[in-house]
């Protein structure tokens, strides 16, 4: 088999961000693939636009992005107690392109945040959010990267044995999803 394609999604905009970061990290310990990073500059969605003149370029790429992944990695910020406004917008774009790109799809989600959690709601609130796209969703382990600003060194690797070892335990679930 060919190296699986590996989308990475972050929630977060900046180029710097930690959810990008951690993406990266994820690649790394993920192994050979593919990797496609999907861009979530797209704009808000508004049901009127859409009826005027159908579904944006940007948006059907991202949904022929997750279509032709073989597995998908989402890192999502945790602002104000919820994951970010462009992932959700992204998420409800994509819902009104033709079919379902992320049915059976095998799915990771991790979240990287300034507090001490994590980012552990906006990710059990991004789960909730992906759950009617019926994706294969992993159910852990739970990567949240609390104090994310902090947790990765001059090169982008990360600092903590504890969340590298975590996340590669996610990874290896998500590559042995490419299988069943």
């Amino acid at each position: 088999m060919a190296d699986p394609v590996l989308l990475t999604i972050s929630g977060s905009l900046r180029r710097e961000a930690t959810n990008r970061k951690l993406l990266a990290e994820a690649v790394r310990v993920f192994g050979p693939a593919s990797v496609v990073e999907a861009d979530l500059n797209l704009p808000l969605y508004d049901g009127d636009a859409e009826a005027a003149d159908g579904i944006p370029p940007a948006v059907q790429k991202l949904a022929d992005q997750i279509a032709a992944a073989d597995a998908v990695a989402i890192s999502t910020p945790e602002y104000n107690k919820g994951p970010s406004g462009v992932l959700k917008n992204a998420l409800d774009w994509v819902s009104r392109t033709e079919g379902n790109p992320w049915a059976d799809k095998p799915v990771a989600v991790m979240s990287a945040a300034a507090g001490r959690a994590g980012g552990e709601q906006a990710q059990a609130l991004l789960r909730g959010f992906l759950v009617p796209f019926q994706p294969r969703l992993l159910s852990g382990p739970g990567v949240h990267l609390a104090g994310s600003s902090k947790e990765f060194d001059e090169t982008g690797r990360l600092t903590s044995t504890q969340y590298e070892a975590t996340l590669t335990k996610l990874m290896e679930k998500l590559r042995a999803e490419l299988v069943r």
